[in-house]
């Protein structure tokens, strides 16, 4: 099933880890071999690389990993995604540990495959280009290797719902089903996400279905005799509504209420086999998200997992109904479950490694339920469970560099109070027993902001931990998703600044640790991270020795002004209205850009050209103005990536430039 998950951004992150080594193109400067940057990186600030570097960190460069996409519905292979050369691809695994056969060869990562549910004699896959993530819908024929573009080539689109390709219950077994897809668009206004309908097999089939207002409209799932569909309408992280449309007409109809004064949240639903009534995560009357049953008929709520006070945070119904595979999320770590639809009671499920579990998929046979598996010692691959003799079968066994990762550090779960009492908790990374002495330390902090920081693979990362004896930490301040709704919610609209304070406490604990050092802190950060660390670097200068923006808000007015038409309402309910004159003070107050005087230690920050949601002009602004007080400012822009780097070439360079500034300003 498809839908929206808090986990969404972290997950994906994991998936397009990097793999293998990129052949550095290298001159000389005073006799010296560097790395010679590609035409399409904006370098600024940067002193030359040395070619040594990259020899020196090289192993930690070589991750693969590998994620599922899909299964085949009358064979046991599956699509996943890895990266053979520069970007993610789509693979075909015949079976377990079978050989990755490549389908896919763009210039560009390929996402989200997924077979056509009868014959699978083909499959939906969505790409964009540099970054931009205007994804289009395409098809890929497997006997013939032709792929088809089947959207207009420049509006943003979802991958699809799948029709139900299964006769509903007492209808003839042979009854034919059409076979389409429902996916969104902004194809109309650019900014609203509307729903399309297409047979992918005849793409003039192609039309509009309904429309709809603002960017956060998703597809569930289709009834069981496709009369229906189901539709979410994202608000924000605590507010969602699922609407149900007539596949035929368009038309709309709400079925959750929107009640005065009260948000909840939907994080995705699908039909039970019958049709009476719908599986959904909810947090409806609670703090946690819950996996409930609606009964259409009477509209009321049985709750299945009350005894779970954690986020139910992703399930998929097998093909026969008898089973709900679920996910939850317990202080970061993810466990599986498996819940009988009938007895409502959980069947037990062999223990899985700690660390997360996501994307999971019932294959038809109705007992193999395939997920991507990642930990700290292990990167994404992809396994399945036979639900009847509990055997978990691994499918995937991606490149570690030779490295043997069985050793690396393992996430530690830290807590500490804030200014206001209440408890922080984060992940600390210890570095091997080698290094002695009190160990300098990299703060890391998560996007989002409704985002987590869990246990998971570091990938290069483990470079710091393992040969520079770095400590990494990985906070979660107030705002991050998996800790109940109101936590949520504490840096929302003037409460920002709040979950900077989280970041003041935190130092403040490191100062306790007899093995960890104050006075040698760097901050880091992507996206929302990257403001944190900005906000951090005015804050509390004389704490940090330097910071790290990675696509980061300078300015959260000029932020909102010129992100995507499709999402600035939906950051309008994190953030703040700045058409509203008192707010836009208040985020005119507290932007860095506007505190950049007190930025006064070192400075590296990293954007792509073509990044929809953090325009390159946030990055553009703040090196501008940092410079202005003669601090030291490294710059790197892509010209080809987006919101983060995804090509392999690029993301070397950058770790290259990253080690660099480390070592010059954290070590020394």
């Amino acid at each position: 099933m498809q839908f929206i998950t808090r986990i969404f951004v972290t997950v994906l992150a994991v998936i397009l880890l990097p793999g293998l080594m990129a052949i550095a193109q290298s001159s000389q400067v005073g006799g010296e071999d560097i790395i010679t940057p590609g035409d399409n990186l904006v370098v600024e600030g940067i002193p030359p690389i040395p070619a040594s570097i990259a020899t020196t960190v090289e192993r930690y460069t070589n991750f693969r990993s590998a994620g599922l996409n899909s299964w085949h519905p009358q064979r046991r292979e599956i699509l996943i995604s890895t990266r053979f050369g520069d970007t993610n691809q789509t693979h075909l695994v015949r079976f377990p540990l079978g050989m990755r056969r490549q389908l896919t060869f763009f210039r560009e990562r390929v996402g989200g495959a997924s077979f056509q549910p009868t014959q699978g004699n083909y499959f939906l896959f969505t790409k964009d280009t540099g970054g931009n993530e205007f994804n289009q819908l395409y098809r890929y024929d497997l006997e013939t290797g032709d792929v088809t573009l089947l959207t207009d080539g420049k509006s943003r689109n979802s991958g699809g719902v799948w029709s139900n390709s299964h006769p509903p219950i007492n209808q003839p077994k042979n009854l034919v089903l059409p076979e389409h897809v429902i996916y969104t668009s902004t194809r109309r206004t650019g900014q609203d996400t509307d729903f399309y309908v297409i047979d992918p097999r005849n793409p003039p089939t192609n039309r509009l279905l309904t429309e709809n207002q603002g960017g956060g409209w998703g597809g569930l799932a289709w009834s069981p005799d496709n009369r229906k569909f189901l539709a979410l309408e994202y608000i924000s992280v605590n507010e969602s509504y699922l609407w149900m449309i007539d596949t035929q007409t368009g038309e709309k109809k709400l079925i959750t209420p929107k009640v005065p004064n009260q948000k909840i949240f939907y994080g995705g639903a699908v039909f039970s086999r019958d049709g009476q009534g719908l599986y959904v995560i909810t947090d409806k009357d609670a703090e946690f998200s819950r996996l409930a049953y609606i009964n259409l008929a009477t509209m009321e709520y049985t709750f299945l997992t009350s005894h779970i006070n954690w986020n139910v945070e992703d399930f998929d119904l097998s093909e026969d109904g008898k089973y709900l595979a679920f996910v939850t999320n317990e202080d970061g770590a993810s466990i599986l479950h498996l819940l009988d639809t009938a007895t409502r009671k959980e069947k037990p499920l062999p223990k899985l490694p700690l660390g997360q579990v996501f994307g999971i998929r019932w294959h038809r046979n109705n007992q193999d339920l395939g997920f991507t598996l990642i930990s700290s010692q292990a990167t994404a691959d992809v396994y399945s469970l036979n639900i009847n003799t509990n055997q978990v079968e691994r499918w995937t066994e991606s490149e570690t560099g030779g490295i043997n990762t069985s050793n690396f550090a393992e996430a530690e779960l830290i807590r500490w109070p804030s200014f206001d009492k209440r408890i922080i908790s984060g992940f600390l990374y210890r570095p091997p027993a080698k290094f002695t002495g009190k160990r300098p330390v990299i703060i890391d902090i998560h996007g989002g902001p409704e985002a987590q920081s869990r246990p998971g693979f570091l990938g290069r990362n483990n470079y710091y931990l393992n040969e520079l004896g770095i400590a990494l930490i990985y906070p979660n301040v107030r705002g991050s998703s998996g800790y109940g709704k109101t936590f949520l919610q504490l840096d929302n609209g003037y409460k920002r600044e709040d979950s900077v304070k989280d970041i003041g406490a935190l130092l403040d604990w490191i100062k306790t640790q007899p093995d960890l050092d104050p006075d040698r802190v760097l901050v880091t950060g992507g996206s929302y991270g990257g403001y944190m660390s900005l906000a951090v670097a005015i804050k509390y200068s004389d704490r940090i020795r330097a910071s790290i923006n990675i696509v980061g808000i300078s300015n959260f007015v000029t932020f909102l002004e010129n992100t995507e038409g499709y999402r600035r309402d939906l950051r309008r309910v994190e953030y703040g209205d700045e058409r509203d004159p008192k707010m836009r003070a208040f985020l005119e107050k507290i932007s860095p850009l506007n505190n950049a005087e007190k930025i006064t230690k070192p400075l590296f920050v990293i954007h792509g050209q073509n990044d929809p949601r953090v325009p390159v002009s946030e990055a553009e602004q703040i090196v501008r103005t940092v410079r202005k007080n003669n601090t030291p400012v490294w710059y790197l822009m892509a010209k080809d990536e987006g919101h983060g780097f995804s090509k392999k070439k690029n993301i070397d360079f950058q770790f290259y430039a990253t080690v660099m500034f480390v070592k010059k300003y954290l070590l020394q």
